[in-house]
């Protein structure tokens, strides 16, 4: 046998090796041959298994199950924080916030707007309350209990190996399944039916602090939406509540004194208080966003002045400049001027020779309130005034003083379309809570005027829906039936946390309930929240806005599904430097805002 490798000259060792298909046996290599060469491909494989370090030793990854599994339990922790402040019989939280303020409230919104928090799914929560605030402005409460229950009952499918997409695709259908049966419930409400609409708005307030206040609350909320309305043809109506209804809040008084105004009020007094009219009946209300003073350069300016009659020549020119402008505003027999900027002394003078009231450095969003609350047209240069400009349809001005300040009202204005909500109470604690119930008030009454609907309070909507999914889920097909199914039961944590917060056997209640709703009747039958009776809704007038449930489900389900599609957390991204900084050349002290964000995620 050649000392060669045997495969490539030897013609019998070739003939062996492709007889047995096998390399020809050790034997036949001499002691001198290298070894064989499957010692080489092991080492090649130990190579490939070194690990390989894609991310920095900085950078920390959370990856499958068990960020599911973090994320479910920050999205339970918060909405049990909120969990007691569901329904009538619902507890207070108090929050000591950074500058030693106190907030006292049950607004699911106020709440959680005021924690800060540092798990990123937690706060993905957060947000969807603040989301369900602005589309709806009520239901802030319920959207993160029902997306808590949701991926509460997901936890068991993941635990079982579940993929999270099967999961969310039977929750989208659940969402569209539950969609129907509201549609399907809902009842239609007449918006001019006084009594209808006070119903339903204080359902939505009796769950808050100011539902021992009666109609008074409900009543405030609708007369300012009503007027504030804009119809928008074919039965629409539009309301702006933060544009056009300015909720005033002055500490003293009592609850009972709040009103809604047929105009506007804001604190101010006018320019001069000995000289002008504090009292002007049926006012002529001329409204300015320019400066009623001499026009001053854009910066310094220097004038060098060679005569002292020169000077004379200049101050003379102001006054003529200044008296032109009152000449311009006179010509109209105006009672009041009102301009957003600057008024001179000068100025001043002219109008109270001529018995012309004035008010100056008026809030922008105050001048927009007083246009529309009396018809006037806001006028950006005074040459340009028209008698279409003037205000007319005020029916009285006059200056009062609350407490120490003094507040200007416009009001018995005809047909307003803005108004102020004057509240009055004991102290700014009570106030700021009674403004956000206020606020919560509008907003539903706003969404009636808008999707002029209704479904049961109560848990009796969420009830239907649990019940009618479960009928429909034996018609699921495939994996997706049991997450459909555990999506129907994740309804019932409404009605469920209601019994709990009234402190009732909730187990027989709820058996008792889900037997009244069985097969999907009785969509009215749900819990009385102040008794825990098992009551008609429509007897005790507790009715939800269309919209508001309607918006609570979807933010739940999608934000649940979005949470469950999560698999691979990496924190401690430090942010990028521009290119060409550099390194920076002095030892920089970290603030709150670039610190890095290592510490987000808890072990």
């Amino acid at each position: 046998v050649s000392l060669e490798s045997p495969n490539r000259t030897n013609p019998r060792a070739r003939k062996i090796a492709r007889r047995s298909k096998h390399p020809p046996p050790h034997s036949l290599l001499p002691p001198s041959a290298p070894p064989p060469r499957r010692l080489a491909s092991r080492q090649i494989a130990m190579a490939l298994h070194a690990p390989v370090l894609v991310l920095k030793d900085s950078l920390k990854r959370e990856s499958g199950a068990k960020v599911q599994h973090g994320n479910i339990q920050a999205a339970k922790a918060v909405s049990d924080i909120i969990r007691t402040t569901l329904g009538p019989r619902s507890m207070l939280k108090m929050l000591l916030d950074a500058s030693g303020g106190i907030v006292v409230t049950n607004d699911g919104n106020a709440i959680l707007r005021e924690l800060d928090i540092a798990h990123p799914a937690a706060k993905s929560m957060i947000e969807l309350s603040r989301t369900q605030d602005e589309e709806v402005g009520d239901g802030t409460t319920s959207v993160i209990v029902l997306a808590g229950e949701m991926l509460h009952v997901a936890e068991t499918f993941i635990e079982k190996n579940y993929h999270p997409t099967v999961i969310c695709r039977a929750y989208s259908r659940a969402l569209e399944d539950a969609i129907a049966v509201l549609d399907k419930i809902a009842m239609p409400v007449d918006v001019n039916d006084r009594e209808a609409m006070l119903g339903l708005v204080k359902s939505s307030i009796g769950t808050k602090f100011t539902g021992q206040f009666g109609d008074l609350i409900a009543d405030l909320a609708i007369d300012a939406t009503t007027t504030a309305g804009v119809d928008l043809g074919q039965g629409m109506r539009e309301v702006d509540i933060k544009k056009y209804i300015k909720v005033e809040k002055i500490p003293g008084g009592q609850l009972e004194d709040s009103m809604v105004l047929k105009g506007v009020m804001f604190n101010k007094d006018v320019v001069a208080p000995g000289k002008m009219r504090r009292k002007i009946v049926n006012p002529r209300i001329i409204l300015l966003d320019c400066p009623v003073e001499y026009k001053k350069g854009e910066n310094q300016t220097n004038a060098e002045l060679m005569s002292e009659e020169d000077w004379k020549v200049l101050l003379d020119m102001e006054e003529e400049y200044i008296k032109n402008l009152c000449v311009q505003i006179l010509k109209f027999k105006p009672d009041l001027v009102i301009t957003e900027k600057g008024l001179s002394d000068m100025a001043m003078h002219y109008l109270s020779k001529a018995g012309v009231s004035a008010i100056r450095r008026l809030r922008k969003t105050d001048n927009n309130r007083i246009a529309k609350a009396c018809g006037a047209v806001i006028v950006n240069r005074p040459e340009e005034l028209q008698e279409s400009d003037v205000g007319t349809r005020a029916g009285l001005f006059e200056v009062k003083k609350i407490g120490d300040e003094f507040f200007s009202f416009i009001i018995e204005c005809k047909d307003p379309k803005a108004c102020t909500v004057l509240l009055r109470g004991a102290s700014k604690d009570i106030l700021n809570e009674v403004e956000r119930n206020l606020q919560d008030a509008m907003s539903v009454a706003r969404n009636i005027l808008k999707n002029p609907k209704l479904l049961p309070g109560g848990g009796a909507s969420e009830l239907t829906v649990s019940a009618t999914l479960k009928q429909k889920s034996s018609s699921v097909e495939g994996v997706e039936k049991w997450p459909y199914e555990a999506a129907a039961l994740a309804f019932e944590a409404i009605p469920r946390t209601l019994l709990q917060n009234c402190g009732l056997n909730v187990i027989r209640t709820m058996t008792q309930l889900q037997g009244k709703h069985a097969n999907g009747e009785n969509p009215w039958v749900g819990v009385d929240g102040r008794t825990g009776d098992i009551v008609d809704m429509k007897e005790r007038k507790i009715w939800d806005s269309y919209s508001v449930k309607a918006q609570t489900f979807k933010t739940a389900i999608e934000s649940a599904c979005m949470l469950l599609r999560i698999d691979d957390i990496v924190s401690g991204i430090k942010k990028k430097q521009a290119p060409g900084s550099g390194a920076p050349k002095q030892p920089q002290i970290e603030t709150g805002e670039d610190a890095d964000t290592e510490q987000m995620i808890p072990e």
